[in-house]
């Protein structure tokens, strides 16, 4: 038998409380870096000191760069080097006792069927499918095995929600926890400073269930169903555009045209699919001489250069995650403000199946898998291009 001395590291009382927590499952909605992350991998570390040679434990993340995140925090965290081995490809990490911890990937859900676990951790469990939740308990069954689910808020459609409806009924087993930024600061984790900037940077919906862990019944939408609704109008608005936001078409996409007239109304609208040389031609008769902002990521960059020798007004946008983060927030406050008004049909579709996820380091803004954002980032660059041209910094004719 190999004999381990360990002490815990120093913990807030929330992470105490939590990993201390007798229930067989617990169910963690907390607010980005409050730390929850930490106190899991102690917990976990702590469970597979129990287990015997050849018994495991996993941490489960929704997508493999999220997971192996975790598995270099564990070989971080246990100190020193020599008590355990490591397979860097399968992410496996065997303790000198023979007790093996794995770091799994949910992305492809029926890998996780089949093993006996003992303990285990969901993290970021609100971006994981449902299916990958029922494969992970069912590997806890034979051994009765703990498990302890946690992530940030995504509204009231998903799965970790209605898990924690339950534990917060008193199901049996089960216990509910909720950590905010006023948890983390009130811990010294977070300072006050950090979280109104946070409060000033992020949508009002963003930043509550980020770090307020409040859910939007809109789940992850972040222009708020009742604020589209409210700015949706029953046909195209009248007048002339005075500025474009032009999406191009990458692969299957669509090249999306939305022309604002000077309230801010779409009142010219195009979406199309056509090869480069007829797309280019067509948005040269459109626009003319008016302002217009038009993506140029990748392959548009030499489109929207042949486009500019003749449209002097053309200004081209390149998207990052940076930069499509501050023009989707732009058109998060026009939508919000009333600012900004559009017609039925598939701008406001794709407004509505909007989503944002948080990737521990950032808000990433973009349509669910399987659908378009074209009208979208396409509305998002017009709202750019007028208030550009309110504020004067572009000519107008």
């Amino acid at each position: 038998m190999t004999a381990i001395e360990y002490t815990r590291p120093r913990l807030t009382s929330y992470q105490t409380a939590i990993i201390d927590s007798p229930a067989r499952f617990t169910i963690t909605e907390a607010s980005t870096k409050s730390g929850k992350t930490v106190s899991h991998i102690v917990w976990l570390f702590e469970e597979a000191l129990k287990r015997d040679r050849g018994q495991f434990v996993w941490w489960v993340a929704p997508v493999y760069q999220q997971t192996e995140i975790a598995y270099r925090r564990m070989k971080a965290f246990i100190q020193p080097r020599e008590l355990y081995n490591s397979n860097d490809g399968k992410m496996r990490l065997t303790l000198v006792t023979g007790a093996v911890i794995e770091f799994k990937s949910a992305q492809n859900y029926d890998n996780l069927y089949g093993e006996d676990v003992y303990a285990a951790v969901f993290d970021e469990a609100t971006r994981a499918k449902e299916e990958a939740w029922f494969a992970l308990r069912s590997t806890l069954t034979a051994t009765n095995g703990k498990c302890k689910i946690i992530g940030n808020v995504k509204g009231k459609k998903n799965w970790v929600y209605r898990l924690g409806q339950r534990a917060r009924a008193g199901e049996p087993n089960y216990q509910y926890f909720k950590i905010t930024v006023l948890d983390s600061i009130r811990e010294g984790i977070l300072t006050q400073e950090e979280m109104e900037q946070a409060k000033r940077d992020l949508p009002e919906d963003v930043f509550n269930e980020l770090y307020m862990a409040i859910p939007t019944e809109d789940g992850s939408n972040p222009f708020g169903f009742e604020h589209i609704a409210r700015n949706t109008l029953p046909r195209m608005a009248d007048g002339v555009p005075v500025c474009f936001g032009i999406d191009l078409a990458k692969t299957l996409d669509w090249t999306v045209i939305i022309g604002l007239n000077e309230k801010g109304e779409v009142c010219h609208f195009e979406r199309f699919q056509k090869d480069w040389k007829q797309t280019r031609e067509h948005i040269i008769r459109t626009v003319g001489s008016t302002f217009t902002i038009i993506d140029k990521t990748g392959v548009g960059d030499p489109v929207v250069e042949d486009i500019q020798r003749v449209c002097h007004q053309v200004q081209g946008f390149q998207f990052t995650p940076s930069t499509k983060q501050n023009v989707i927030e732009e058109l998060v406050m026009a939508i919000q403000h009333d600012r900004v008004k559009f017609p039925e049909g598939v701008i406001r579709e794709e407004l509505e199946s909007f989503e944002y996820n948080y990737t521990g380091m950032a808000v990433r803004y973009s349509a669910p898998v399987g659908m378009h954002d074209d009208c979208v980032c396409a509305l998002a660059l017009a709202v750019r291009g007028l208030q550009e041209r309110k504020t004067s910094r572009v000519y107008v004719h």
